[in-house]
């Protein structure tokens, strides 16, 4: 392979990454949309009086109880959070591989 070749292997990596940068970045704020949802959602239970709340599930509501809502919720949270760090060490990863890739692209330009 000649070094044109490899030089443009790089930037067609290169372009690769950011672009699954782009979409991580758009899934995990996603994520961080839904998270933030689930916290008001708990706050929301924290502050009420209520014993038993609705909880939507597809077009019907079915009734539980505060306690049972509010489990299913935290659940929900720690499963949000633990996909969201998980995209983030994702989202370091793919960064210094680009960052590396960049800089072997930056330098074979540089040596010309």
């Amino acid at each position: 392979m000649t070094e044109e070749q490899q030089k443009q292997q790089r930037i067609m990596e290169f372009q690769k990454g950011r672009e699954q940068l782009l979409s991580l970045g758009s899934r995990k704020q996603q994520l961080q949309m839904q998270l933030a949802i689930v916290d008001s959602a708990l706050v929301e239970l924290k502050d009420s009086k209520q014993e038993k709340v609705y909880k939507l599930v597809g077009n019907i509501m079915i009734e539980k109880s505060t306690k049972d809502a509010e489990k299913e919720l935290k659940e929900l949270k720690e499963q949000l959070e633990s996909k969201i760090d998980t995209m983030q060490k994702q989202e370091d990863s793919l960064i210094n591989r680009l960052n590396k890739l960049k800089s072997q692209i930056e330098s074979k330009e540089k040596e010309e």
